[in-house]
């Protein structure tokens, strides 16, 4: 069936009016969510659910908007700008949601994605455990019994573990040292009723406090087979295919905080007079404006290249990855530059500026889909695997004429033993 894509005026109506909700509706209330720890469920889950925010990129024939990356990005950066809590709080719900879609049977799309898209359900991304990585290493069993999957470990740092009613889990149902076969890990959708399955709340955050973050232990938890998304043994595709989409999401979110703070640094910068003059008439604040807008400006185009590659299935781990690092260090970089230029009243918190809590907010995209470690393994192996001339740096379509190589010229390859050397000669 062929995507049903919204047209272009009809997302930038779409747009403005959730922009207008985010602003009047949301922001006001940021702070005291922040300060309770305590998410006004009653209040805005049912406007989230007027203004289409459960299904953001659920298809439309299953109740959704269908928002292709390029269009779904500036509502994560968006999120991020008015209130981290609600960025959190969407992005895992959409990408687990995308999941399903993704890689989910007709019948469990017809039978979990309406439910997802009106906000009726909603689905944690639960593939992180205290004891192993995020990755090969999974240790969380399910062992097959019948019509069951018996489910046994833990995994933590799960967002909406106390709000969703159902959780996406990676589990490992191959042998037990099979621990770097790919086909060993599987993806089982989990209700938190099931008998053996309980959750427990973890401590408070540094920031994007509401929605608890919570622990996942399975006892012998006994899970029926349909409940498995995809076959048995595509979970490491279910998990980490969503992981490079994600990546992009997570950047456009450290996009949305860093023009936060750039936005706040510029005001606030026109505002502040000293020895008769506003700080924006200094050099140094001037240099500090400077180099905050540089790295807005380049996260920007990066994110709109990534988005373009993965709207056409495109493969692009090393520019997600690029994304998400390149993201996380300009909001680390914009954030600190902006409590520069703010000065001790950055330091309080909502006064006059939220620059104190977005600060906060924005290192939670250190952790998210990987760290920075993590996003440089990335990154190295698959330039490795690149063709050359790489074409992350290629204007245009990479081109090498014959007889020519981009790092050579016409030159011969080194012998980089010397063996041929004539002053090594005897």
């Amino acid at each position: 069936m062929a995507r049903e894509i919204m047209s272009d005026a009809d997302y930038e109506a779409y747009r403005r009016k959730v922009f207008d909700f985010l602003w009047r509706e949301v922001e006001p209330l940021a702070a005291e969510i922040e300060r309770s720890g305590v998410f006004p469920n009653d209040d805005l889950f049912p406007k989230f659910c007027d203004h289409g925010l459960w299904g953001l990129l659920i298809p439309k024939r299953h109740g959704g908007l269908g928002l292709t990356t390029k269009q779904y990005l500036p509502f994560l950066a968006e999120f991020s700008k008015v209130a981290g809590v609600v960025r959190v709080l969407l992005h895992v719900h959409n990408t687990s949601a995308r999941a399903v879609a993704s890689y989910g049977t007709k019948a469990q799309k017809e039978k979990l994605l309406p439910a997802l898209a009106r906000g009726d359900s909603s689905l944690t991304f639960a593939i992180t455990e205290p004891n192993s990585g995020s990755g090969m290493d999974v240790a969380c069993r399910a062992v097959r019994d019948g019509d069951k999957w018996v489910v046994t470990g833990s995994k933590h740092y799960i967002t909406n573990a106390g709000l969703a009613d159902l959780h996406l889990v990676c589990c490992r149902t191959g042998a037990p040292g099979e621990r770097r076969d790919r086909r060993a890990l599987s993806a089982l959708v989990i209700s938190p009723d099931t008998p053996g399955f309980t959750i427990e709340p973890m401590p408070h955050l540094m920031g994007n406090n509401g929605p608890y973050h919570g622990i996942l232990r399975f006892d012998g938890a006994r899970v029926p087979v349909e409940s498995m998304i995809g076959a048995e043994g595509d979970g490491l595709e279910v998990f980490l295919g969503e992981l490079e989409p994600s990546r992009a999401f997570v950047a456009a979110s450290s996009l949305g905080a860093a023009e936060r703070a750039l936005e706040i640094a510029l005001d606030f910068s026109k505002r502040r007079v000293t020895f008769s003059k506003t700080i924006a008439e200094r050099p140094s604040i001037q240099a500090e404006l400077a180099e905050m807008a540089r790295d807005v400006y380049a996260l920007r185009l990066i994110l709109e290249d990534v988005a373009d590659k993965l709207d056409k299935n495109e493969d692009c781990a090393l520019e997600a990855s690029i994304a998400k690092l390149t993201g996380l260090e300009t909001v680390m970089r914009v954030t600190d530059k902006a409590l520069d230029v703010v000065g001790g009243r950055a330091y309080f918190a909502d006064y006059p500026y939220p620059l104190e809590r977005i600060y906060r907010e924005a290192r939670i995209n250190l952790a998210e889909e990987g760290t920075p470690s993590i996003q440089r393994l990335v990154m190295a192996r698959a330039l490795l695997d690149q063709p050359t001339p790489l074409a992350i740096g290629t204007l245009g379509t990479p081109y090498q004429p014959a007889g020519t190589d981009p790092a050579l010229g016409q030159n011969p390859p080194p012998d980089l033993s010397y063996a041929h050397d004539p002053k090594n000669a005897k």
